[in-house]
């Protein structure tokens, strides 16, 4: 295990970093940094024996956060802004097909896997159930502004 980042290097973060009860004077859920944010590398260690932690100092904020490497990207990497990020729950927001098969369901939950930064159009890969489609960001919808 490698260390993509080194001590100084600037990385930007892909997604916004809530407090998760361990960062002094803040409440559990407070929004750290928000996503798209650069910081330096100032430490760098390991949490379970297989994840690599960054300690992040991010400059506008004044404060140093642990990221984990798949929330970072390189400080001179383009940065797109997208809807989603990692993680987080979405909705198909179409019937998505393949060779006239239905693969999920208009309104099917899915959770972002990975952010294609580099494809036009943007895309994810989102899991839905047990399947891993790419999928573009204009067929997906966030399950928090959906009205019922």
């Amino acid at each position: 295990m490698r260390p993509l980042y080194d001590y100084g290097d600037e990385v930007r973060v892909v997604r916004a970093v809530h407090d998760d009860g361990t960062f002094p004077g803040r409440s559990r859920g407070d929004l750290l940094i928000r996503r798209g944010s650069l910081g330096c590398v100032r430490d760098i260690g390991v949490m379970l024996q297989d994840q690599i932690i960054y300690q992040v100092f991010f400059v506008e904020a004044g404060i140093t956060v642990g990221c984990r490497e798949q929330e970072l990207i390189g400080g001179e990497e383009p940065w797109v802004e997208s809807r989603f990020e990692f993680g987080e729950p979405v909705l198909s927001g179409k019937t998505l097909m393949s060779n006239g098969k239905v693969l999920v369901a208009s309104g099917s939950e899915g959770r972002v896997m990975a952010v294609r930064r580099e494809l036009t159009p943007l895309s994810y890969e989102v899991l839905f159930h047990d399947r891993l489609l790419l999928v573009p960001e204009s067929a997906l919808l966030d399950p928090f502004e959906v009205v019922a």
